[in-house]
């Protein structure tokens, strides 16, 4: 069933909307008026909790990814919206990502609600690639249920799974947290979102990046200039704003202009079936890729405040 917003917002719960508060419904006053961007941002959480709540599983092959979502669903999870819709989810997962960065539920519906035309330039570049072709057919999946933990832990420093892993264990992340897509409407461009998602981790671990501010930055900047999706534009273009002076100096004389330059030259990320790779050095997958090496270690950029 689609998501049908007006008529059930007036019973939003705080706890739909990820705040911790009490979950008693909240109602319009006319003492206690509710703003605007309030009221878009509870849109937006009903929505997603409309989505944890759908019920929907197809059936799921053996890499994790389901194609049948049931009558009116192209996935599983997938939750079919209007352009009217995804016009409110899009501004208020927009104004929601700007207040908290860290929402990263409203960062990514912000994602699936913008992102039609980068997604299909991403396909399209996946697909003249044989090895992004057979992910996209095999539609493999990054999730801790899927990774030889015990096996990419004997593997030698400086290879990629190896130092995927470190980034994992040193960070306290896991793949698992990223969330499943679910107002995407067509299944493959679905499944490229989920890719997409699933190996910011793996950038993180390519670029040498940290995950504070600073690190996260830098990401979105190469990430904007690789994919070409809204989001990440608009967290590269509002991200500078919450860092220091003194990182906000790195990132415009440094950081940024290697991140946007590699971006826009290096091979598709999405292209590269990562699970394949684990025992290839980062050496030499960057220079596949044509990534040049960052230019400030990972222990100055932890250290700069």
């Amino acid at each position: 069933m689609s998501v049908v917003f007006l008529p059930r917002v007036l019973r939003i719960s705080a706890r739909a909307l990820g705040t911790g508060a009490s979950s008693r419904p909240v109602g319009f006053r006319a003492h206690a008026p509710f703003p605007l961007s309030q009221f878009l941002i509870a849109v937006v959480g009903r929505a997603v909790h409309a989505g944890s709540l759908s019920g929907w599983a197809g059936h799921r092959g053996c890499s994790g990814w389901t194609s049948d979502g049931g009558p009116g669903h192209l996935y599983g999870g997938h939750i079919p919206t209007n352009p009217v819709q995804k016009a409110l989810l899009a501004v208020g997962s927009g104004m929601a990502a700007l207040q908290n960065p860290y929402r990263h539920d409203m960062v990514a519906v912000l994602g699936e609600t913008t992102g039609h035309l980068a997604l299909l330039r991403l396909r399209d570049r996946m697909k003249s690639s044989p090895e992004g072709h057979s992910i996209l057919k095999e539609r493999p999946r990054i999730r801790l249920s899927t990774l030889d933990l015990t096996e990419m832990s004997s593997l030698p420093d400086g290879s990629l799974g190896r130092e995927y892993l470190r980034f994992l264990k040193e960070n306290r992340v896991t793949p698992d947290s990223r969330a499943d897509v679910k107002f995407v409407d067509d299944e493959e461009l679905a499944y490229v979102m989920q890719r997409y998602r699933e190996v910011h981790d793996l950038l993180h671990t390519l670029l040498g990046m940290p995950t504070n501010m600073l690190g996260e930055v830098a990401v979105k900047w190469f990430e904007a200039a690789q994919t070409g999706l809204p989001m990440c534009i608009l967290g590269a273009a509002f991200g500078p704003l919450r860092l220091s002076a003194r990182r906000l100096q790195l990132l415009t004389a440094s950081l940024g202009p290697w991140a946007l330059r590699n971006g826009r030259r290096s091979n598709c990320v999405l292209s590269i079936y990562y699970e394949h790779r684990w025992g290839q050095s980062l050496t030499s997958l960057r220079e596949e890729l044509c990534i040049e090496p960052p230019p400030l270690s990972l222990s100055t950029l932890r250290k700069t405040t």
